[in-house]
């Protein structure tokens, strides 16, 4: 079974990491522009982050035969930094034209500060401008309402639910996003979010139109391999094969397709080949480079 997560932080990652998630089925992956557990002070930090994401960490992913895309943004807790986030706002626009990015995020609400809601306001007539999909995260605080506001404010603006992925659902908040018509993502976390058991009965009491289900893994207690074990305990508890493609693949390429950056032919027909570089760097350390068709599983 081929396995999407469309919400992972791999610039936190190892290279066993992607070893990992490509022996587990794990093709293709997004991710979203995230804080790095303390405040950016200057534009270069952005500027040098946002250039990784649309050029070493796809070329680190393409080693171990996943297909990396990116969506780039000002995420909700670094726009409390107003004249910084100001800045930020000012080279987005720079980023969202490269090859790998499928969406802006993610971006949203975290305090609901008024700098917050501001900064998602513009990311929002920001998307409308390049026609991009949107990742909105939801607040971890305040959830219902956050996940209600952030909905209201998309329609304010005028753009379709059917191009926006809401984030960090649960069953409290699930029911309305997807009445609305927005896609619900759920992140699977070891202790908090959600878990597996609980991803299950979503699907089986709400179906898979619109679910995706998603690790957000990153440089915290976090499991890179959520997804492939949320679509294996899926099939274990009767879900059907259909189901889980759905949530686990397909509906993370039917949104992110509309960027026109995502297709399934970019990991089928793609090779693997180590002994390429980027700027002159490798991902190996003496290994011998392995040359390989994507659909068999590299090993170092």
């Amino acid at each position: 079974m081929k396995i999407i997560d469309p919400h992972i932080h791999v610039s936190s990652r190892t290279t066993d990491d992607y070893i990992a998630m490509r022996k587990a089925g794990i093709v293709a992956i997004v991710e979203p522009a995230f804080w790095m557990g303390q405040a950016r002070t200057e534009i270069g930090s952005f500027k040098d982050y946002f250039a990784s994401l649309v050029g070493w960490e796809q070329f680190r992913a393409s080693q171990f035969g996943i297909k990396h895309y990116c969506a780039i943004g000002l995420n909700s807790r670094e726009a409390n930094n107003v004249a910084l986030a100001e800045e930020v706002m000012e080279i987005l626009p720079l980023y969202l034209h490269k090859e790998n990015v499928v969406a802006i995020g993610e971006i949203g609400y975290d305090d609901q500060t008024d700098a917050e809601d501001r900064f998602f306001r513009e990311q929002l007539e920001l998307a409308k401008e390049v026609d991009l999909p949107v990742m909105i995260h939801t607040p971890h605080r305040d959830k219902k309402n956050g996940t209600t506001r952030s909905m209201d404010v998309v329609e304010e603006h005028g753009v379709d639910p059917s191009t926006i992925v809401i984030d960090h659902n649960n069953e409290e908040t699930v029911k309305e996003v997807l009445d609305r018509g927005y896609w619900a993502a759920f992140t699977i976390y070891p202790h908090t979010k959600m878990g597996n058991d609980r991803m299950v009965e979503v699907v089986k009491q709400y179906g898979s139109e619109r679910i995706i289900v998603n690790s957000a893994a990153d440089w915290g207690v976090s499991d890179p391999l959520a997804v492939p074990k949320t679509a294996a305990l899926m099939i274990e508890k009767g879900i059907s094969l259909e189901d889980v493609n759905l949530t686990c693949y397909q509906n993370a390429l039917s949104i992110y397709g509309l960027s026109g950056n995502m297709k399934e032919s970019d990991w089928d027909e793609s090779d693997i080949d180590q002994s390429e570089r980027y700027d002159g760097n490798s991902v190996l350390r003496g290994q011998e480079p392995k040359k390989t068709t994507s659909n068999n599983i590299v090993e170092n």
